[in-house]
């Protein structure tokens, strides 16, 4: 049985940790780094646990924190790799895809 399957999955934004968590029954289980700035989210990192990986988590996390900005309008600059190989293969998304350049700063 998959890992995403075999209980309740939810994605929860924590702004002040600026992460998007994935939560299976409750507990982390992975997560997307973000770092915002007027009208834009850069995607910086995205870490599924060891026992969940191969489940389709950082999958879901991807659609969940790209719908997430594209409701909001916000640009997206794609800094992590996971991210962009997701924006490759999901072109909905690229009206709001910017090029990437360098990470930014942290705060």
């Amino acid at each position: 049985m998959r890992a995403a399957e075999s209980g309740e999955l939810e994605m929860v934004n924590k702004p002040e940790e600026r992460r998007w968590h994935a939560l299976l029954d409750g507990k982390r289980v992975g997560y997307v780094e973000y770092r915002l700035s007027p009208g834009r989210v850069s995607f910086i990192h995205t870490v599924v646990a060891p026992d969940y990986q191969g489940h389709g988590i950082a999958r879901q996390l991807a659609r969940a924190v790209l719908d997430d900005a594209v409701a909001r309008g916000l640009r997206i600059s794609p800094y992590c790799p996971y991210i962009r190989s997701y924006l490759e293969r999901h072109h909905e998304y690229d009206a709001q895809v910017d090029p990437v350049r360098r990470p930014p700063a942290e705060p």
